[in-house]
């Protein structure tokens, strides 16, 4: 982090603040701001509507019973379609925590203005889409001006990725493939998904031709596999169905591993990724609602009714209202490792080593995410020494990887642990 960026008034400005994440994100930056730099964290919430940004503060400081925040908590007018206005937002920021999804709409522009005004920018994507045209468009532009641009740092894709960052760590000898097991549950309020997530959805399966033409502009050469190439599978060693995870995990993993071995010369790992959907008549459920899914997303009048309809077309699993703070759901990924121990030639014979490891935390999209989201950007603001030596259009592993971040994540509740 350029010593002159310490000079912006603000460390963090929440970019969205008063969206439904960004209230979270909000919060959970009020919360931890005795984290920030020398215990004192600067910062500021930014967005169209005063109104609605003075409401979410005073929200927050009601939540956490600290009035002051009233008064303290300064709030800029910034709005994606106006880049003068965002040009000023950026730079007052060190970094600016993006929060206006879905990121296909609103993220470029945000993105930009970053690059072009010497400012840092997390964000909580989970549309590879978004992800790896950002990578292609900004990347060497930010490389030039030093700054970090680092998408999927919510729970798409911060447990997943560092997860195997982490378990590979932990393994004594060269880690050659991981699969992930996730599963959820709901609390005692049942548990359901904003609709954000679900628009997400739809117009990344409805935009999938795209990404394939996007991933060949980028004319990479296959990462080497090392050790049994991984199979896909239905039944786990869990003991559960599991069906292919379906988020942007996958493509945020195989980025990093692509960094680590391409500039970091390590061993790239190969992933799998699944989500554990319990017994049989859930499995008919899924199957019929991704068959309706995938009919629809296909037409606009049909992406237009799973839109308005998300509870009905996804068996109340996402809604336009969102989880309620009651709802105590909460989440775990398994993480199953095989590879070759220490002492074993990787090239010679099959992988003679396991490990298993658990990553596990609260409700995934608005208590986890912000809390992952958080925790990025301190790390980022107090650990610059063990970031990428070059800036650059990263993911969280690529970025995070040298760092403390886990046991930062791991004292705020999302819990690494080897099994």
């Amino acid at each position: 982090l350029a010593v002159c960026l310490f000079h912006r008034p603000y460390h963090i400005v929440i970019f969205g603040a008063s969206g439904f994440t960004g209230q979270f994100v909000v919060e959970e930056v009020a919360r931890t701001a005795s984290e920030g730099p020398k215990g004192n964290l600067k910062w500021a919430v930014a967005g169209r509507n005063r109104t609605k940004l003075e409401k979410v503060v005073e929200q927050a400081a009601g939540a956490l019973s600290k009035p002051e925040l009233k008064s303290e908590v300064d709030i800029l007018i910034a709005d994606v379609g106006d880049p003068d206005s965002l040009a000023a937002m950026c730079k007052q920021a060190v970094i600016v925590l993006s929060c206006v999804g879905p990121y296909r709409f609103f993220g470029e522009p945000v993105v930009k203005s970053c690059v072009e005004n010497g400012t840092h920018c997390i964000d909580i994507s989970g549309e590879p889409q978004f992800l790896e045209s950002m990578q292609l468009n900004y990347h060497d532009q930010a490389a030039e001006k030093g700054v970090y641009i680092v998408g999927s740092c919510g729970f798409d894709s911060i447990p997943a990725d560092i997860g195997v960052i982490y378990t590979r760590d932990q393994f004594k000898g060269t880690l050659t493939s991981i699969e992930s097991f996730l599963t959820a549950s709901a609390g005692p309020e049942g548990g359901c998904i904003h609709d954000g997530t679900w628009q997400s959805a739809i117009y990344g399966l409805a935009d999938s031709d795209k990404l394939r033409s996007l991933r060949k502009k980028f004319g990479h050469k296959p990462l080497p596999v090392v050790g049994t190439k991984i199979k896909r599978r239905c039944v786990n060693e869990l003991q559960q169905y599991a069906i292919p995870f379906m988020g942007s995990d996958p493509s945020v993993v195989k980025r990093t591993q692509r960094y680590l071995n391409e500039e970091l010369n390590e061993s790239p790992v190969q992933y799998g990724a699944y989500v554990g959907v319990g017994g049989i008549s859930n499995i008919f459920k899924l199957v019929f609602a991704g068959l309706m899914f995938f009919f629809l997303v296909k037409f606009s009048f049909g992406r237009n009714l799973l839109m308005k309809f998300p509870e009905f077309f996804s068996f109340g699993f996402f809604s336009k209202e969102g989880p309620t703070r009651k709802q105590g759901a909460s989440f775990r990924f398994i993480f199953l490792g095989e590879g070759y121990t220490e002492g074993s030639d990787p090239s010679e014979g099959k992988p003679n080593g396991k490990i298993r490891t658990l990553v596990k935390g609260p409700e995934a999209g608005y208590v986890a995410t912000p809390i992952a989201m958080v925790q990025a950007a301190l790390t980022m603001l107090n650990e610059s020494d063990s970031l990428p030596k070059t800036g650059g259009v990263y993911t969280p592993g690529a970025t995070f990887a040298k760092t403390t971040i886990v046991d930062r994540l791991n004292k705020h509740g999302i819990q690494f642990s080897v099994l």
